[in-house]
């Protein structure tokens, strides 16, 4: 047997042994591609009460052609000049309307034909659901009567939908502000043959430290600052339901518009120049404008300029006005934060932000409603009396949770909660909103004084969602209900009528697809609305499991365990594994040990994931706990070879104290810092038989001023980077490795050219390795094509040098 092994590696090793492949896209095996290729029921979306529906259907992959299709990429997007969208939009294919009382959807009459659909958005009342449809040329609004069961199109397909949804419903439901392209707009540049008149130049003249993550798709030249403009230009229409239109504001660089809950106020964002070529367009200089719903201008509330520097550190952040917004309780009031600290991390205060409001008619002067002591995170209105302000620090994960009073800044702020907010266990879960009389989300009280709690409930013994009441004044909790099914996971996803105990949930186990149920927990009913099927059903009945295991400190750690299709535990044959992961970091031990995964969850082998591999005769650990802890004054990384080392030695030896798989066949995966992480594993440890290395960073260096929860620069710890460098490490690997990326890819840090340069230095080292690099994909893998290739090479790599690793 062992001689038919080696012979079938041998067949299979000139794939991996040119320097050069002219390969076409191909597809996997038929017992991943019928995982693969499926039809996927489609997704809901539910209205507050509960008596509205709509079905959404969409494709499961994109095509190649589509990722084709003209794309620019400047100053953080994405565009399809020619349609004026996001290049990268997923669309959606079908929307039916569905009856949660009956049970039963209904047909859209006069819908477009063969649509592509975006941008869908319940109306305030919840009367109406708008969309957009991307047709050849552009993009058109389209709005959905739901009582008459009827689509009908509003606008030609004219909208300017570069900077994001290109509509704003009008309070009362009797229109939109649309964005749309200016009458006179000019023709782009044609980059690839214009003619230069001149260098470009950066300079940092005055010595300001800019230490700015490694952003991509930025402007680059005076070219691309002119068809960012062009791009980014609009005209804003009002448009009402009847379909007529009128001018509301002449052509500018709108980035984003909200109304007042009273619909007589108008808030848009504008960008302006100087434009920047190291940071996205989020930092370009934005003014916020104020008008009236006829579009009179009121005043500017701030001004923000470039920012091309900030202070050091993850809670660094600007000075001036900021995060400004509608309170939704009242009729017409902004609010904002300010930074007391100057935005810096390391100046020592008592209060780090301040939140300030300013109300209609807008002429008097800010006033100030609650300091912070950590940075703001937000805010839930409630009403003039209370209100709940979120603050975090990202360095110690601490979160703190406070009732305020809006009305008066002397009453000084209830803490409600301060924890380390990755400590699971004890989240108390987050105060449910009801809709007000401006159809804006505000806290619900349950009666007075008394708010509802909903959260996930995670513990050592599972997930078990709760709902409870909290007295504010008396600080005491009283539960309303916590799931005890033992047969499924229960997700809660709405409270729909608190008095009468109706709350929408959703159940699955792990072959039941979601569904949505509505519970009733005074009187126990339980009532199903959907009724989705199991798209996966050779998944049915595979074996699966959470494990926890000890890492070789005492760690807690745990992963979700697959055994193959068929496999007969009684037997115990040792299979080869496939080990899945991405780590994370910690400040403390006891959060990183915390399972809150389940095997209750439904099995969805999502296009990235290593479940396939069941229907091939692998063994599979996913989410496999790779915990980073630097506790106290130690930073997580400073110790990262090694936990990380730790953590995949433990998998094993616990996979392989079960007695299910041979440890000699183990491949490790993982895509983006899970790549990372796999190349580092690969080549500080004989652990592995393979590795599979998925739109990856390989290089620190390339990454100087932070990367992840690095918040250190590169001249700061220069041996953490160098250490944590796989490309640093190169003369290590010995162990085959798949590289794959996305030619396109947009996510910071992880440029095409990590793969490309890690590639080069292996292949120089003679380190078996190969690279796929997938055209026109970004840091997610969206088309078909390239999605059945990526599968397709992975399973040729894990049959070659793990399934039938050569006998040594």
């Amino acid at each position: 047997m062992k001689h038919f092994k080696f012979l079938f590696v041998l067949l299979l090793l000139p794939l991996f042994t040119l320097a050069q492949l002219d390969l076409s896209y191909q597809t996997p095996h038929d017992n991943i591609k019928s995982l693969a290729d499926v039809t996927m029921p489609p997704s809901i979306s539910i209205n507050n009460d509960g008596s509205k529906a709509l079905l959404i259907s969409r494709d499961q992959y994109k095509t190649i052609a589509e990722l084709s299709e003209t794309e620019l990429r400047l100053g953080g997007l994405r565009i399809n000049p020619v349609t004026n969208i996001s290049s990268r939009v997923r669309y959606s294919t079908q929307l039916e309307l569905f009856d949660p009382k009956t049970k039963t959807s209904s047909q859209i009459a006069n819908m477009p034909a063969n649509p592509r659909i975006a941008n869908i958005s319940w109306s305030p009342k919840q009367n109406y659901i708008a969309f957009t449809n991307t047709t050849e040329t552009g993009v058109e609004l389209w709005v959905i009567d739901y009582a008459a069961k009827s689509a009908k199109k509003l606008t030609d397909d004219n909208l300017n939908a570069n900077m994001g949804g290109a509509m704003e419903w009008i309070p009362n439901e009797s229109g939109f502000l649309v964005t749309t392209l200016p009458a006179n707009r000019p023709k782009l540049i044609d980059t690839s043959v214009s003619i230069p008149k001149g260098p470009t130049i950066s300079v940092n003249e005055e010595g300001q430290k800019a230490q700015n993550r490694t952003y991509q798709d930025l402007l680059q030249n005076k070219a691309d600052e002119a068809n960012f403009e062009t791009l980014v230009t609009s005209e804003i229409y009002k448009v009402n339901l009847d379909g007529t239109t009128t001018l509301w504001k002449s052509a500018g660089m709108y980035s984003g518009m909200s109304f007042s809950p009273d619909g007589n106020y108008v808030m848009v964002t504008e960008i302006n120049k100087p434009f920047s070529y190291i940071v996205p367009y989020s930092r370009f200089p934005t003014n916020y404008n104020l008008y009236d719903q006829n579009g009179n201008f009121i005043k500017t509330i701030t001004e923000v300029p470039l920012i091309e520097e900030l202070p050091k550190g993850f809670m660094a952040t600007r000075t001036g006005i900021r995060n400004v917004s509608w309170r939704s309780d009242q009729p017409a009031t902004l609010y904002w934060v300010e930074a007391l600290d100057g935005g810096d991390p390391e100046t020592e205060v008592d209060f780090r932000d301040e939140v300030y409001q300013l109300k209609a008619p807008f002429t008097g002067e800010k006033t100030p409603m609650v300091k912070t002591k950590l940075r703001y995170a937000g805010v839930t209105w409630g009403n003039d009396q209370l209100a709940v302000v979120y603050e975090r620090w990202w360095n110690t994960r601490t979160s703190r949770t406070l009732f305020f009073n809006p009305s008066n800044v002397n009453e000084e702020p209830q803490l409600f909660v301060e924890r380390n907010y990755q400590d699971t266990y004890s989240d108390p879960g987050y105060f449910v909103t009801t809709r007000n009389q401006f159809d804006r989300s505000v806290l619900e009280f349950a009666k007075a004084n008394t708010l509802i709690l909903m959260g996930d409930g995670y513990s050592p013994d599972g997930k078990f969602p709760f709902i409870d009441e909290y007295n504010v004044n008396t600080q005491s909790k009283k539960r309303l209900y916590q799931s005890k099914d033992d047969d499924y996971l229960e997700d809660l996803v709405n409270i729909i009528d608190i008095k009468k105990g109706q709350v929408l949930v959703r159940l699955e186990n792990a072959t039941q697809f979601p569904n949505y149920y509505m519970r009733n927990i005074k009187t126990k009913k339980l009532e199903q609305i959907t009724n989705f099927s199991n798209p996966f059903k050779a998944l049915q009945d595979v074996h699966k499991e959470i494990i926890t295991y000890k890492r070789d400190d005492g760690l807690e750690l745990s992963g979700t365990l697959y055994l193959p299709v068929g496999y007969d535990k009684s037997k115990k044959e040792k299979m080869p594994m496939i080990m899945w992961a991405y780590p994370v970091e910690y400040k403390d031990r006891s959060s990183a040990a915390q399972v809150t995964s389940n095997s209750k969850e439904f099995t969805y082998p999502y296009y990235g994931s290593p479940i396939y591999w069941v229907n091939r005769g692998y063994v599979v650990l996913d989410d496999a706990a790779f915990p980073i802890i630097g506790e106290g004054d130690e930073e997580p990384n400073d110790s990262f070879v090694k936990q990380l080392v730790g953590n995949a030695k433990a998998a094993i030896d616990a996979v392989d104290a079960m007695g299910y798989i041979d440890r000699n066949r183990v491949a490790a995966g993982g895509h983006s810092y899970g790549a990372f992480m796999t190349a580092n594993l690969l080549s500080h440890s004989d652990l592995f038989a393979a590795g599979i290395a998925r739109s990856g960073a390989y290089n620190r260096t390339l990454t100087p001023f932070g990367f992840q929860s690095e918040e250190r620069n590169y001249w700061e710890a220069p041996d953490v980077y160098n250490t944590m460098s796989p490309f640093m490490n190169a003369h290590n690997m010995k162990t085959p490795l798949l590289l794959i990326h996305g030619e396109a890819d947009n996510n910071s840090g992880t440029y095409p050219m990590q793969s490309e340069r890690y590639f080069n230095a292996l292949k120089g080292l003679g380190a078996p390795v190969r690279l796929v690099m997938l055209p026109k994909e970004s840091h997610g893998y969206a088309a078909k094509e390239s999605i059945m290739h990526m599968l397709w090479e992975q399973d040729q790599w894990l049959e070659t040098y793990v399934k039938n690793k050569p006998v040594e």
